[in-house]
């Protein structure tokens, strides 16, 4: 029983422990919230005080900025109304001068009106009196006012005519002296500050060798190895009893010189047959193509002419081995180039133009096909072609008057054309053609009436037709020359010009006795 009633008081002390410490909690409990309550309404009451401090001072200063603006936008507002008034006394000034000036006009167009009016009154007058006097000159000189007029006129234009005739005739006069001393002044200069040499080229080429027991090597077996070397070159080979010596015969000059060239190479290196001549043949070739663009660059940079296309510098070296009635056609294009620079440095234009032009003026004589148009019209389309410009092309094409020259470049092309071809020394013919040539110039001569004789001198570089003066008279005689040179322009080929004069003169003949 006691152990029951010590379980059951231990119990009831247990929850009497319980509710003892519910109790004590709960009093804690209560006090820390009161606490806690208190130190947040504290908290709160001081960011309330936070808040409305940082909302007065944003306030204020949004009240300042707004003050800020408003005086700005009072001050602009003022200079406006400030401007405005300004230009509203500007408008009012101008206003008052116009007015003034409208004030004015009215006045002068009121004496202005009064003065036409008085001028119209005497005009009438003055008309009056005029057709009286009219009326009175002509009955006394029995003629109208416009047959008068028409008289009147009539004479003064002759005389005008014949004045002006006369100044004409003396401008005219005076130009062609002028021009004339000028122009030979010009070409002499030009002439005597470009000397170059004559290099006359043959057709045929002589090949030596040290003795005649090769001969017999080049020509082989049945003749293979000199019909190999021919088929191969498009030369003939000559080999007759001339002692060391053979012809190479063939009007292409760079077939020549692969001929002369592969004959030298075989001949030193002693194989000959046609394998070995096959070959040689074909490295010289590519050696003579690569010594062409050689050439050709080296002539662009001893005259001083670049951006020039490789394709024409090519051509330009081809000239080295081709020739014009005996003349170097690659000295002869140099020839003119430096003419054509001196000459356009004297007359004021571009020498490096003038240049390039002499120098690409005959690029239609190396073609690498054989083409149907002209030698210059052919020229003019290769540069073209390779983008030279268009008074290049037009020099190059127009230095024959295959076309018509627009550019100043022209003329002086074709000029320096003639003097290089017409230097003495510079050109040979076939004596043949030389005196054919002679001989139709004559007889185109001679073909005409009133001719009494005729002479080709200077190696048909002139032509001189003496005329009857009883049969031909003077502008006779000027028709002669010029038909004649259009003859000889359009029906001959003559390297150079051909100078066409006509002598008509009367002569008085009597004897003493």
């Amino acid at each position: 029983m006691t152990t029951v009633y010590i379980l059951i008081a231990a119990v009831v002390g247990i929850g009497i422990g319980i509710l003892i410490a519910n109790t004590i909690l709960k009093n804690a409990l209560t006090k820390r919230s009161q606490q806690l309550l208190k130190d947040a309404e504290e908290k709160g009451e001081i960011i309330k005080k936070e808040k409305i401090l940082q909302a007065k001072e944003k306030f204020l200063q949004l009240n300042s900025e707004y003050e800020k603006n408003i005086q700005e936008r009072n001050s602009v507002v003022a200079k406006n109304e400030n401007r405005l008034k300004q230009k509203e006394q500007v408008l009012n000034q101008r206003l008052e001068e116009v007015a003034k000036k409208e004030n004015e006009n009215n006045q002068l167009n009121d004496t202005l009106k009064g003065q036409m009016s008085a001028l119209d009154k005497k005009r009438k007058e003055v008309e009056i009196n005029l057709s009286k006097s009219v009326e009175q000159l002509e009955k006394i000189s029995g003629m109208t006012a416009e047959q008068a007029k028409k008289q009147l006129i009539d004479s003064m234009k002759e005389e005008a005519m014949a004045e002006a005739a006369v100044t004409s005739r003396e401008i005219i006069d005076e130009a062609k002296l002028s021009a004339n001393a000028e122009a030979k002044k010009i070409v002499i200069e030009t002439i005597q500050r470009t000397a170059t040499e004559n290099a006359i080229e043959n057709s045929v080429s002589v090949f030596h060798i040290d003795n005649d027991e090769v001969k017999g090597r080049i020509i082989g077996r049945e003749g293979r190895n000199i019909k190999a070397l021919e088929s191969l070159t498009g030369v003939e080979i000559i080999i007759d009893d001339s002692p060391e010596t053979i012809i190479l015969s063939g009007f292409d000059p760079v077939r020549r010189e692969i001929a002369r060239l592969s004959l030298h190479k075989l001949v030193t290196d002693g194989r000959i047959h046609p394998a070995r001549i096959e070959e040689v043949v074909a490295k010289t070739e590519k050696q003579i193509e690569q010594e062409i663009l050689e050439i050709g660059k080296r002539t662009c940079i001893d005259l001083g002419i670049h951006g020039i296309n490789i394709e024409l510098i090519r051509l330009v070296g081809k000239m080295r081995y081709r020739s014009s009635y005996g003349q170097n056609l690659l000295q002869h294009s140099i020839e003119v180039a430096n003419l054509c620079a001196t000459m356009a440095a004297e007359l004021g234009l571009n020498p490096k133009k003038a240049k390039r032009a002499g120098l690409l003026h005959d690029i239609g004589k190396v073609p690498d096909q054989e083409p149907d148009l002209p030698h210059a019209l052919y020229g003019m389309k290769l540069a073209e072609k390779y983008k030279e410009k268009p008074d290049i092309c037009n020099a190059i094409g127009a230095h024959h008057d295959e076309i018509e020259m627009s550019s100043m470049i022209s003329p002086i092309v074709q000029v320096c054309d003639s003097i290089s071809g017409a230097r003495p020394g510079a050109r040979r013919e076939i004596v043949e053609d030389y005196i054919a040539r002679l001989n139709k110039l004559e007889s185109m001569a001679s073909s005409y009436s009133g001719v009494l004789n005729c002479y080709a001198i200077q190696a048909g570089r002139e032509l001189r037709v003496i005329v009857n003066a009883d049969k031909v008279s003077d502008n006779d005689a000027q028709q002669i020359s010029l038909d004649l040179s259009k003859r000889i322009q359009s029906e001959m080929t003559y390297p150079g010009q051909v100078k066409v004069l006509v002598i008509r003169e009367t002569r008085a003949v009597n004897y003493a006795k």
